[in-house]
């Protein structure tokens, strides 16, 4: 089984960056986007020329913003949609699919924002989410939970540490510990599970040629429930896949 997990910067300008011959090359089981800035309708639509999948997708309530998806082989035994919590749900932020041996929960966490506007309200969702996905470990089932987390968890996930720690959203201490904590509840890095010291990033600025410099932050992941990562053949990052600010992450098992 293969899964990835992309944040396409807009699905429907990310088809026109060549989205569809990237997913036919990758023949993953399991795609979870984030950033889809669609409403389901008009993923359904983006994707419809990509065959053998099933399709699930949450748009926000504000138009052209956020926005997640699971697209699968496997049609799942059940899908939801948010984690259940009012003011936590208006941003089409989670999709949790259900398949026969395991859980998937893609979700696109909130950014702090410029100045760092929403760090509070960070604080609120990764405590909420880490509640939402420690519920669901307390299954039968393995669970692994993907997507844009928007947070460098260490030195070695961020080109220059020293010069956004503390000063820039998403390498903030509230935001790691936010990461610590997650991981604390039994969910473990993949990537750096496999690859304890190689530096890859998953997501550049747009601004100063970052990309073709290679200053980047590695935000993008695939946790499972501990226990899981040992039938875990191996995590990647995939730097070559063009298309968005943001590279597709994955695991293979």
């Amino acid at each position: 089984m293969k899964l990835i997990s992309f944040n396409v910067n807009g699905i429907r300008a990310s088809v026109g960056k060549g989205l569809h011959d990237t997913l036919r090359q990758l023949n993953a089981d399991i795609i979870c986007f984030q950033e889809t800035k669609a409403t389901p309708e008009q993923v359904a639509e983006a994707l419809k020329a990509v065959d053998g999948y099933h399709v699930n997708a949450y748009g926000a309530v504000k138009l052209g913003y956020s926005g997640t998806a699971i697209v699968s082989k496997e049609k799942p035994a059940s899908v939801a949609f948010g984690i259940g919590m009012k003011g936590h749900d208006d941003e089409g932020r989670v999709v949790t699919a259900t398949y026969k041996d395991m859980v998937v929960v893609c979700v696109y966490t909130p950014n702090s924002g410029e100045g760092m506007k929403r760090l509070a309200y960070r604080g609120e969702w990764d405590a909420a989410f880490k509640g939402y996905v420690s519920k669901l470990a307390k299954g039968k089932l393995p669970v692994i939970v993907t997507g844009d987390l928007n947070v460098a968890f260490q030195p070695i996930d961020i080109a220059r540490p020293k010069d956004n720690y503390n000063k820039t959203s998403g390498y903030t201490q509230k935001e790691i510990d936010g990461m610590a904590t997650l991981q604390g509840a039994g969910f473990v890095d993949t990537f750096r599970h496999f690859n304890p010291n190689e530096v890859k990033y998953s997501w550049w600025s747009q601004r100063f040629g970052a990309r073709a410099r290679n200053v980047g932050w590695r935000i993008d992941y695939v946790l499972v429930t501990k226990g899981f990562e040992k039938k875990v053949k191996k995590a990647f990052i995939l730097n070559e896949v063009l298309g968005s600010d943001h590279c597709p992450v994955g695991i293979e098992w």
